[in-house]
Parts: structure tokens; sequence; C-alpha cells
């Protein structure tokens, strides 16, 4: 793979370029519509011009870049993944599936390699859904999905999503030109860093992903009754802590027994919060997953029977909202076929795993075909600015999607 070193290196550089473009000067934190997003577009787009293709940035807010075909009306493969972060994020999380892409362009360019297909590389602008609240809305208005009560979705400012298109210079009122058409779609390939532990635990540099965990999250309430802690005798408690406390076991418990399945509780409040005072309300989270959606919604509803039995025993009320669904994702065996060839002959050894967390792959799954490549991250540490990947293994990432390109059959 020393052929690819070079343009791995280059990869790592625009890495690092794109992670100076921060609106947090003491960490990485770049978000939808704001400076550091037009910013990070337009870097893109002149690393796009570079390679030989043509850029645009369509009316959500993702740039595009194209290497066009010289084939009449040839058909499209998308490739991609998204330039925003979450807070206090890593480098690679997301750019390093459009900065690779772009630059193995470049390679083919110059070498002259000709496709029957345009790629079209797209850097989708909200992934993550940090500013507002509501993930993957670059990559949903592609598919037609956009939801017009978006336009009343504020971020932490109270600035509306409407407002900061218009600061952005987009229309909200425009966004259906960036829906694109699927009869001449041939599928989208999305590279990623893996965000878990198996391709390290394996010694491996690359895995091909087969399917999307799907997720539902919830939020619960307990509430029982505040008391004095040294007057109130155990016996007569409500106490929505201790409550909460053994749902949350149960939460692990159940989801234990249960192979294939994740279950999370990630935040909690509790109220009074008070050292000498027994709890009186607490709130916390649910996030389940599953790449087998029957498997997950099996696991749910054991779980939520257990969580309101322990509330009638305890003789706390309980409320139960609903805060977000995505089904699982399986992606095309034809494309994943595509990739495990490619991985073949790049002299590594096949590995097929499955994603717990959420990608634009999984919206762009309702309209095309989709696959994704994992790029090992040291630790399965994501999110976070101790985020690692080596040059070597973006090397191993670049010699797999030049193979799988130039075999790639439709």
């Amino acid at each position: 793979m020393s052929e690819f070193s070079d343009a791995a290196a280059l990869v790592m550089a625009r890495c690092e370029a794109l992670g100076s473009l921060s609106q947090n000067p003491s960490c990485l934190d770049r978000r939808y519509l704001t400076e550091q997003h037009k910013l990070a577009n337009q870097l893109t787009s002149g690393w796009m011009i570079e390679a030989g293709m043509t850029t645009w940035q369509d009316s959500v807010g993702n740039i595009w870049g194209r290497y066009t075909s010289a084939v009449p009306n040839a058909p499209r493969l998308i490739i991609g993944s998204h330039l925003d972060t979450v807070p206090n994020g890593g480098k690679y999380d997301g750019m390093l599936g459009v900065v690779a892409p772009v630059t193995l362009m470049a390679m083919f360019s110059g070498e002259g390699r000709q496709f029957p297909f345009h790629i079209d590389i797209v850097g989708f602008c909200d992934e993550e859904g940090t500013r507002f609240g509501t993930t993957l809305l670059g990559s949903r208005a592609l598919t037609g999905k956009w939801q017009d009560e978006w336009r009343r979705l504020k971020d932490e400012d109270g600035i509306s999503l409407e407002d900061a298109m218009k600061n952005f210079g987009l229309d909200f009122d425009a966004i259906n030109s960036a829906t694109i058409a699927q009869t001449d779609l041939l599928g989208y390939l999305e590279l990623h860093i893996e965000q878990g532990p198996v391709l390290e635990q394996e010694n491996l540099p690359v895995g091909v992903v087969n399917a999307i965990a799907g997720a539902k999250r919830f939020s619960l309430t307990v509430t029982g009754m505040a008391g004095h802690a040294g007057t109130v005798p155990m016996s007569m408690r409500h106490d929505a802590l201790c409550a909460s406390a053994e749902m949350i076991l149960a939460v692990e418990s159940i989801s234990q027994q249960r192979p294939g399945v994740v279950a999370t509780v990630g935040k909690i409040e509790n109220a009074p919060n008070g050292v000498n005072v027994i709890s009186g309300r607490c709130q916390f989270s649910l996030d389940i997953r599953s790449e087998e959606d029957p498997l997950r919604d099996a696991a749910l509803a054991e779980i939520l029977q257990k969580i309101n039995d322990i509330a009638v025993l305890r003789n706390v009320e309980l409320k139960i909202e609903q805060t977000h669904s995505a089904p699982a994702v399986h992606c095309d065996s034809a494309l994943q076929n595509t990739l495990l060839k490619g991985v073949t002959e790049a002299g590594i050894v096949p590995k097929v795993l499955a994603s717990g967390a959420g990608h634009d792959a999984m919206a762009m799954a309702e309209i095309c075909p989709v696959a994704m490549l994992f790029t090992r991250c040291k630790g399965g540490i994501s999110h976070h600015p101790a985020e690692s990947i080596t040059t070597d293994d973006v090397a191993a990432s670049l010699a797999v999607m030049h193979h799988s390109l130039r075999t790639l059959k439709y």
C-alpha cells in the first residue's frame, strides 16, 4: 500500500486543517450554519477543485464535488460523510469520509482514469444535530424528507433554523431543490472511523459494515415525595431516586441477557438534589439499539414492563416520553461485496461488523443502496479530542476504496 502513503499523509494534514476551524478556541466545535461551517465548505471546495472536480453548494448547505464521467447521461455514485462536529469533538469523525475520497479523486485524475458514472462527493452540513437538536439535516434534505416545522427549531441563543439559514445566505423555502433524483442514482458509500474497539481488538485497519443499528430514545420521569432525610421512616418513603436506580439496573440486566441489543441510561437529573432531602423527582434517559429492530423492540417491551412494575411496587408515578426513533439499516449486499473484494485486493483480512452509531447512510438508505467502510480508531474513542487514527490505516482505507471503485459493477 506504499503507493497510497503520500495521499494518506495529505488526508491527515487536511483533517488537521479542518480541525482548526472551530467556533470555540479551546476545543473543536463546528456547528451547522456558522461561520466555521462556511469556512469548512470553502476549504473542502478548494481541495475538490484541485482534484479536478466541479463544485457547488446546495440549498441546505452541503458542499459537493463531481468527478465527471465522459459517458453521456451517466448515472451517479455518491460518496460522503459530514463536516460538522459535536462540541469538544475529534478531527476524524465525519471529516475523514469527505477528505479521503476527495484526495482519492486527485489520484484518479493523475492516473487519467475515467469511470462510466459520475462520482459525487458530498460534505454533509449537519449530521450531529448539535445546534438545532435534529440529526441528519444535511442528508435528509437530499431524500425529500425535510419538514416544514423545522423552520421553528431554535439554537441555544434563540436563533431559529429559518433565520440561521437566511444569515448564511440560504432560503428555507428553497430546500426542496436539494432533493436528488433516484432514477440515475447507483448508491451511496461512506468511509467513517469505527467509533468502537472491534477492529483494534482484531488488529485490522479496516472493516466492512453490514448494518447500522436502529435506535429508540426515551425520557422517563419518576415522581415520588420529597421529605426530610432524618424524619421520614424508611418504610414510609416514596423515593424517586431509589426507584430510578432500580429501574436503571433493570435496563442493564435485561439488555445483558439480550445478545445483539445495547441499552444505555446516560443522563439523569434529580430534584431537589439536596444532601438531606429525599428525592421527590428524577428524570433519566433511555437509549436502546440493535441492528435488528424486532430484537430491540422485544427487549424494550421487557424493560418498560419491568420499569412499570417497579413504579407500582415503590408507589411512585411514572411518565415515559419517546424522543427519537430510527429503524435499523442493512447495507446493500452488492455494494458490501464490492468493498469486501476491495479489502481482499488490498491484502487485508476481510472483517464484517455492524455500526452501533448513526450515520448519514441511514438517511441515504431511503433513496438508494448504501454501504460503509470503517477505519480503525484508537481505543474506539470518538466524539472526543482523543480521537486518533494512523496514516497507515488511512492508506489501507484509500487502497480499499481505490480497488472497489475500479471494479464497481452496476
